[in-house]
């Protein structure tokens, strides 16, 4: 009996899965970063079906069901390399349209799927075309096709029973338009040489402009849409104020009604009547969500759902008669969940998870922090320890660290349920995100405080970070890792040639690692709008202007790194060319610094296919734990 525990005991360790009360089971990584069995889940117009997105043979493909009997379940794809990328009903709840790219070049095509012939018709190019899809009405839809002219979308109406396709407009000027549910164009948007954003309505055959946009708004002033008869339109705006407020404007006389606003951070619809468009909550996100109700009618409703305490809901999806809505939940320590809710009976329906494998794990709290930069603001960071690790506790014992740096750099971190936080504090890391001056989300000041500043202050935010995580024993000093992807992967290569003392390594993914070839080599789908680009990063047509992106590009300071260095790419990456990465490991090399350089030859801007991700996440756990010594799950 001894020896068969003693076995049972040495075979628990080998295979990682038993735990005590003081060392949590690893959770493996198939279970982390595989496809979700369900995702994108959407209703039906009409309230009558349940669509979702999941794995068929190892590919994500569409999936429907009547929804009130989930049973009865089939795969409308069946795609057998490339995953469906995202799926649109359309009104009469007759077609589904859904669009797929290859090898992740971005040059989205698009299908038709129709549930009353059960067939599928492809409606746009396969190859070097970009389909945008602009609205979907009943038996019509409005795209954009950049195939006469690369870096401007035309404007066509395409049937959806015949299968017919109209040029509606003919476009040699503007960037992105916005279109009523009549299927009829209000606005063309145009980004001037100065980065001024203009709104143009169209009358006739004529443009006149309706709304100008400074440079310093154009990121925190944004359409939302039209009301349901198109008299005014619903408008996020900056203009007069550091945050975005919500206003009502009429489209004939212009009038402006002020319906929310909030002094510390932008705000974003939470939910709209799915008929008339008017904006009935407001979600307001600055350490952690919230939402505000703008309309009484639904007043109990947002009171039911949040009276569930399952986590923060989200209402994805309504039906056109508002009876059944669509809500999910999920927090920093619960992943996400499906219901239905049922308004008439208050009837709450649990559907299922998007991760069941996940629900037997316990996970890690998130702890929102407010940290200072050097000059004074407030960067709202979030920080998970490790098991057995507390924050803010004078007897702690600091951990090893990642800091992760998300990307855009034109976005944010937020509280919520984070994979990757959650995989690397279970390997016994601390882990750090920091919204960096130029992330979104906290007015227009804030964000614009990044203009020119990548690789500068933007930079000096994250070492900032590092210090309070440091002072605050949250890390060990000499054991940080600095990790991240796109934008992010930039602040690795800068943070490894600027203060090569500071890191003991980095992990780039799909990172630029020289400035100029970034922004000469940009898709030409994004020329219309290269003026926020010399805005925010800066301009490329001087000798003085190349100098300033030089300094500010990582791959001339190579030979000042230091410490060790993941990389990795996808081979057709459209946004960050895979050249970023081949010049700077070549020059990694030269100075035989230590390098490990991964390409995916079918991935893009980031790794959507699971194989592709257990591949690249099993590397990177293998390579952190040589050098932080955290956990390590066997790879296969």
């Amino acid at each position: 009996m001894f020896i068969i525990k003693r076995y049972t005991i040495l075979i628990y360790i080998l295979l990682i899965t038993s735990c005590s009360n003081q060392t949590p089971r690893l959770i493996p990584r198939e279970i982390l970063f595989s496809d979700p069995d369900k995702t994108l889940v959407s209703i039906s117009p009409d309230g009558k079906y349940l669509s979702y997105l999941a794995p068929l043979d190892g590919v994500l493909n569409i999936f429907i069901s009547p929804i009130d009997d989930i049973s009865q379940v089939k795969a409308i794809t069946d795609q057998k390399i490339q995953k469906v990328n995202g799926y649109y009903w359309s009104k009469n709840s007759q077609h589904i349209i859904y669009k797929q790219n290859t090898d992740g070049d971005e040059n989205y095509y698009l299908y038709s799927y129709d549930l009353t012939k059960n067939s599928t018709r492809l409606l746009t190019p396969k190859s070097g075309v970009k389909a945008i899809i602009y609205k979907i009405g009943k038996d019509n839809i409005i795209i954009g096709l950049n195939q006469r002219d690369k870096r401007y979308f035309d404007i066509y109406k395409v049937n959806l029973q015949n299968f017919n396709q109209e040029l509606i407009l003919t476009n040699n000027r503007f960037s992105g338009f916005a279109i009523d549910d009549n299927l009829n164009i209000r606005f063309g948007v145009l980004i001037d040489q100065d980065g001024n954003k203009k709104y143009y309505q169209k009358s006739g055959k004529d443009w006149d402009l309706f709304l100008n946009i400074p440079a310093e708004d154009i990121s925190n002033t944004k359409f939302i849409n039209f009301d349901y008869d198109s008299s005014n339109a619903y408008f996020l705006d900056s203009r007069g104020s550091n945050t975005s407020v919500l206003k009502k404007v009429n489209l004939n006389t212009k009038e402006a009604i002020v319906l929310a606003k909030n002094e510390r951070t932008d705000i974003n619809t939470f939910t709209s009547h799915p008929i008339t468009k008017h904006v009935q909550a407001i979600s307001i996100n600055y350490d952690k969500k919230s939402y505000q109700v703008l309309d009484p009618a639904i007043a109990q409703d947002l009171a039911y759902l949040s009276a569930n305490k399952y986590g923060w809901p989200t209402i994805l999806k309504r039906s056109l008669d508002d009876k059944v809505w669509l809500v999910s939940y999920s927090s920093d320590t619960n992943p996400m969940k499906y219901y239905l809710y049922n308004r008439a009976n208050k009837n709450f329906k649990f559907l299922f998870s998007g991760k069941p494998k996940l629900d037997k794990y316990s996970f890690l709290p998130m702890h929102p922090v407010i940290i200072k930069s050097r000059d004074g603001l407030d960067l709202i960071s979030y920080v998970t320890m490790p098991a057995n690790a507390k924050l803010q506790n004078s007897s702690n014992k600091p951990s090893p660290l990642v800091l992760l740096v998300h990307g855009g750099p034109w976005s944010r971190d937020s509280f919520g349920f984070n994979t990757m936080h959650q995989w690397l504090a279970n390997r016994g890391y601390a882990v750090l995100s920091v919204n960096f001056r130029g992330s979104s989300g906290f007015g227009k000041k804030f964000l614009n405080a990044g203009n020119m500043e990548w690789g500068n202050k933007m930079q000096d935010d994250l070492i900032d970070a590092v210090n309070w995580a440091i002072e605050n024993k949250v890390a060990q000093a000499d054991k940080i890792c600095i990790m991240g992807s796109s934008y992010g992967g930039y602040a690795v290569l800068s943070a490894l040639a600027h203060t090569p003392d500071v890191f003991a390594c980095g992990i780039d993914i799909v990172g630029p690692s020289n400035l100029l070839t970034l922004l000469n080599s940009l898709p030409k789908s994004w020329r219309t709008k290269s003026s926020i680009y010399k805005m925010r990063i800066g301009s490329w047509e001087t000798e003085k202007d190349k100098k300033f992106l030089k300094n500010r590009s990582p791959l001339f300071f190579v030979s000042q790194i230091k410490k060790p260095l993941l990389i990795a790419h996808g081979a057709n990456d459209p946004r960050v060319k895979i050249a970023e990465s081949d010049q700077i490991v070549n020059a990694l090399r030269k100075y035989n610094i230590p390098v490990k350089y991964i390409v995916y030859e079918n991935e893009g801007h980031g790794f959507r296919r699971p194989e592709n991700r257990l591949s690249f996440y099993a590397q990177v756990e293998k390579f952190l734990s040589d050098i932080l010594e955290g956990k390590l799950q066997p790879i296969e």
